[in-house]
Order: C-alpha cells, then structure tokens, then sequence
C-alpha cells in the first residue's frame, strides 16, 4: 500500500477530527471530546497555529495522523509534544505508524528540539512496545495534572 506523509490541509481536519474521535472511543473516553473540525481550522491554520499536523494518505483517505506543538522545558529548551498519533485500526501493522513516528522524529531534530514527549495509557500494550522500539523512556513518577475550564 502506498501512503504519503504529508502536512495536513485545513480542509483535512474534518477527515483527522473523525479520527481524534476513533481514537477517544479506543481509549475509552468518546465522551471527552469537545473539539471540532471548524475549531481545529481556526487553532491550526492562522499565523501563530496552536499545533501542527501530518497525514498518512492514500488512495483511500486519510488513514492516519499525529499533531503536535511545541512546548519550553527550562531544563531541555525547546521540545516537541506529540498531543495525538494515531492509525486507524484496519490498517495498522503496514508501517504507517512508523512513517508517521519517524517523521515527527524528523521534524524534531529539524527544528532543534532537544525531547519529544508524549503520553501512553499504561494499558494500551501494543504502543508501549511500538515506542519501545525506538528506546523510548517511561516517566511513572509524575502524574499528569490538569483543570478543566
């Protein structure tokens, strides 16, 4: 199969929210989601984007994404955060998830980022060891903190 690793086009976010929303339903929280296609085109398709998207594409569509942006750590310097990656499930296992991954790579090292973070429910097995393959480190000291508004 053969698919193009590209920059997402404001017309794809109705394409790549239909995905965020698979993607809520695998980690069991559908009801989480309050984005939308036309707030994802507002926040990433300005001069100042909030986040920053690339596609798997083929002939079928959009199978894939990862967004991200970048964040400041005052003990790294710039880093990159991976928000979302994500395949749909018929099609994983073909490679897709690794172009995606080693793109973002790519991009990091690119852009002088000196970390790519991201988060990983400690139940989903499958992407543990896909992020294992890559040496990837596991922080399970520190819990994730948040407020909702």
């Amino acid at each position: 199969m053969k698919v193009n690793i590209r920059p997402a086009k404001e017309n794809d976010m109705h394409e790549v929210m239909a995905l965020v929303n698979e993607l809520a339903l695998f980690e069991k929280a559908p009801e989480e989601v309050f984005n939308s296609a036309e707030q994802m085109k507002i926040d990433g398709f300005v001069n100042n984007p909030l986040f920053k998207c690339i596609v798997a594409e083929s002939d079928l569509g959009i199978l894939g994404f990862a967004l991200y942006y970048y964040r400041y750590s005052t003990w790294k310097g710039k880093c990159l955060y991976l928000e979302d990656f994500y395949v749909k499930e018929d099609f994983r296992n073909f490679g897709i998830g690794k172009e995606l991954f080693e793109t973002i790579i790519k991009t990091a090292k690119h852009d002088n980022c000196k970390r790519i973070n991201w988060q990983v429910l400690d139940w989903n097995e499958p992407a543990i060891k896909f992020y294992e393959k890559y040496n990837a480190g596991f922080d399970k000291e520190w819990w994730n903190g948040y407020i909702e508004l």
